[in-house]
């Protein structure tokens, strides 16, 4: 469990279950969360990165995800950061993102709805 907040813990962990696409990005920005705030050691964190990769595919970080991003960020207002895990999910033609941090309903280039997956509704 990576939370202190069982019922989004479980719900994340309900996510990964069912599997999916995940973006390269995200892959870092966990390693980023999970040695700093989290202080996992790094086989902890490798541990975790190969349970994901088992059960998700993975979008790499390419020259044209960066090149959308760019339009995403410029279009949308959101971190590049964001813009890159839009622009992969976009690229592998998800329709659905998952996203605490960026705003819920949102609708992207008509094709790609984020949700927060932690609001009850």
């Amino acid at each position: 469990m990576l939370s202190a907040d069982t019922t989004k813990a479980d719900r994340a962990e309900e996510l990964l279950a069912i599997g999916g696409t995940i973006n390269v990005q995200v892959l870092n920005e966990f390693v980023s969360i999970a040695s700093r705030k989290l202080r996992m050691s790094w086989i902890e964190i490798r541990e975790v990165l190969a349970q994901v990769r088992a059960v998700c595919v993975v979008e790499p970080l390419t020259i044209e995800t960066h090149e959308r991003a760019l339009r995403l960020a410029e279009r949308y207002g959101i971190s590049i950061y964001d813009a890159l895990i839009v622009s992969a999910a976009l690229l592998a033609n998800c329709k659905t993102l998952h996203s605490e941090e960026m705003q819920d309903g949102q609708v992207i280039d008509r094709q790609l709805t984020i949700r927060n997956p932690f609001t009850t509704s």
